[in-house]
């Protein structure tokens, strides 16, 4: 059970946030998930609006190079709740089981090269703080400097949804994979 109580009407907001409210339904359909506990900080939850809208409707990285950062973020923090999102997209993104299956144990053996360069990239930034000159260079050439700095982005956003939804212990929907720690 989370921590705090899930924000998904209205009228659990002041009314100066009703705005922020909208937006976020907006966006998503309705608040669920991370954005119900965020909407216990509104003006946070606007930012995330505005930065998640981006990340995940509107930049020009891959799909699929998104959905696996996203997943690795999620395993490498054991997101529960991240997890069982994303591994519903990768399905639908066409990420084999056998990826999958390799970022839940947190491998990357017998994954295509393109996608462990990701999932090692995603794992280099969260456990060493930094990536080494060759594969800086790898990524560069592989996305240029744009998309590069997207995809950083985009492991950073979901390492503040990750640390929201584990902070206040955020647990799948129902119908979500559920990952064991």
């Amino acid at each position: 059970m989370a921590r705090l109580t899930s924000i998904t009407k209205k009228d659990q907001v002041p009314a100066e946030y009703h705005d922020t409210f909208d937006a976020v339904v907006k966006s998503r359909g309705g608040v669920h998930g991370p954005f119900s506990m965020a909407m216990h900080c509104p003006p946070i939850a606007a930012h995330l609006v505005t930065l998640g809208g981006y990340v995940r409707f509107e930049g020009k990285l891959d799909m699929r190079v998104r959905v696996l950062a996203a997943m690795t973020v999620a395993r490498e923090f054991d997101c529960l709740y991240v997890w069982g999102a994303q591994t519903g997209s990768a399905r639908k993104q066409g990420v084999p089981e056998s990826t999958i299956t390799a970022i839940r144990e947190k491998h990357s053996r017998g994954v295509p090269p393109e996608d462990a360069q990701i999932i090692d990239f995603t794992r280099d930034l969260i456990h060493k703080h930094r990536v080494d000159a060759a594969v800086m260079k790898a990524l560069q050439q592989r996305f240029g400097d744009f998309q590069l700095v997207e995809l950083t982005g985009t492991i950073g956003y979901y390492s503040l949804l990750t640390m929201t939804a584990n902070a206040t212990e955020l647990e799948p929907s129902e119908g979500m994979e559920v990952l064991k720690p």
